[in-house]
């Protein structure tokens, strides 16, 4: 499975490579599009393309929704409330007629109220991780889960895919023996002008395709949520996310 963060679709030159890529599934693979909703307060006011953009991913692959909780260029919460914003962007979404199915937090964020919130709304989510993210501090809020599964949050229950490889980790972990029997790649947007970058992203997608059986992110959902298995937040929930006040 592959997800990409589209972090700036109103880019014209981002939007370019990430809609060609998509068209284009290297190794089969759909790729689902995590979007980040346009952001007013930072000069993001071009709706009306920001939604016809979103309209075309959304016919290619699974559409999610991807939050950046301070700003354009600050994935992390700094301050207020994430799950208000979670809420507030699906209410903004669902108003302009759009559906996604899965969500990813920014840096990786999420905590029991982000985590409750995305269950409310019926998102799949792929903020957790299988493993922990180098460049995050000490303490900070994360998910960790080693296999899709429900996660029991406040008795409700949120289906989870947790991503596994980013580039460079997948381009490595193709080359090898021991390829894991689950594999959730991504990638942002942004890499995908580079044209090295989007050389190792578009060769490891196409040797992946080649090592296993591809599927998208919404048909694992529907096999999570009917699988039965169900895991609780205390044993996801790493850092902060840990904390029952979060």
């Amino acid at each position: 499975m592959v997800s990409c963060h589209v972090e700036r679709p109103l880019d014209d030159r981002v939007w370019a490579a990430f809609s060609s890529l998509q068209r284009r599934r290297p190794g089969g693979l759909a790729i689902a599009a995590l979007m980040r909703p346009p952001d007013p307060e930072a000069g993001e006011r071009d709706e009306e393309r920001w939604l016809a953009r979103a309209r075309e991913a959304a016919a290619r692959g699974p559409l999610g929704h991807h939050t950046h909780f301070t700003s354009p260029t600050h994935a992390r919460p700094t301050a207020g409330d994430p799950a208000e914003r979670v809420r507030r962007e699906a209410e903004w979404l669902e108003e302009r007629k759009l559906r996604p199915t899965l969500f990813c937090g920014g840096g990786w964020y999420t905590d029991r109220s982000v985590a409750l919130a995305c269950a409310e709304l019926g998102y799949a989510d792929c903020t957790p991780r299988a493993s922990r993210p180098g460049y995050l501090p000490d303490g900070a809020a994360w998910a960790e889960l080693d296999a899709p599964a429900q996660i029991d949050v406040a008795g409700r229950t949120l289906a989870a895919v947790p991503t596994t490889h980013g580039a460079g980790a997948l381009a490595r972990a193709v080359l090898l023996p021991g390829l894991p029997a689950r594999v959730h790649a991504y990638f942002h947007d942004t890499d995908l002008v580079a044209r090295p970058r989007r050389a190792l992203i578009v060769g490891a997608l196409r040797i992946l395709g080649l090592r296993g059986a591809a599927t998208d992110l919404d048909a694992l959902t529907a096999a999570v949520r009917a699988d039965g298995r169900v895991v609780a937040w205390a044993d996801v929930a790493r850092g902060e996310a840990a904390d029952p006040r979060a």
